[in-house]
């Protein structure tokens, strides 16, 4: 695993056992993903050096050389910049997201009645696709069409991760029907949580917390004694997550554009 914070470093594995291209450019990373090209962050850079940061034009060039057909810009950060402006007026958000990581086994919670939860087989990772379009048709924070690629192709990847136990999914399920599910994938002796996600109906039940630590014993008992999950920074989840036992680590950071509606 290559020498970065927690967040980058455990993405950065998890990419590379999904097939992903990422080449060392001495201060850069840059990172493709040529099975999922709708994927910001499976097609993206990463600015390594920390002096370097500050550079605003040189990253934002560097993205579009390297990405010359992508209608997005997505640039991870070793820190955040100094100076805001010069990414803000080239129509960068930046941003940040919590990293919360343990060396204690996550505490799990009940699970609460009327469900059953198991780790993805067959159809199961049919119905992860179907809730994921779902939950975007809901809240329209993606292009359907391309969010629906990219949610096959992550789904496809998940499966594959799975099906070699370097990662497993595992979800609630209530009358059969998916209604919260999570990700988990082996990056050496550390364990990396993915597409934590509950139904909007079924919130608030302590499903999440239950399938965190489900997933954790499994992770444990394939030898990891690290587990790292990473939220956005205003999401009320990274609550839930301190009360089972994770604490704040270095966060990640990033310069990222939306394609155009």
């Amino acid at each position: 695993m290559l020498d970065l914070p927690p967040g980058w470093a455990t993405d950065i594995a998890i990419l590379e056992h999904s097939g992903s291209i990422v080449r060392d450019h001495g201060d850069h990373l840059l990172i493709r993903t040529p099975s999922n090209p709708d994927f910001y962050w499976g097609n993206c850079l990463f600015v390594t050096d920390e002096s370097a940061v500050d550079d605003a034009g040189r990253w934002v060039q560097t993205f579009h050389s390297a990405f010359p057909a992508a209608s997005w810009v997505a640039i991870g950060l070793i820190r955040m910049p100094a100076d805001r402006e010069p990414w803000v007026t080239r129509g960068l958000e930046l941003e940040q997201d919590d990293v919360l990581t343990t060396r204690t086994v996550p505490r799990q919670t009940p699970l609460p009645e009327g469900y059953v939860v198991r780790r993805f087989a067959d159809d199961d990772w049919a119905q992860s696709v179907a809730r994921s379009v779902a939950e975007n048709d809901r809240t329209g924070e993606e292009e359907p069409r391309s969010f629906g690629r990219f949610a096959m192709a992550q789904t496809q990847a998940r499966r594959e991760l799975s099906d070699r136990d370097l990662g497993a999914s595992f979800g609630a399920f209530a009358d059969d029907v998916l209604v919260a599910d999570l990700g988990i994938v082996r990056c050496g002796r550390t364990a990396r949580y993915q597409s934590v996600g509950t139904d909007e109906r079924h919130r608030r039940r302590g499903l999440a917390t239950h399938l965190l630590g489900v997933a954790a014993r499994w992770a444990g008992g394939h030898s990891c004694d690290r587990w790292v999950i990473v939220t956005e920074a205003t999401n009320p989840a990274g609550r839930v997550y301190r009360s089972v036992g994770f604490e704040p680590d270095i966060c990640n950071a990033q310069a990222f554009r939306k394609p155009p509606r």
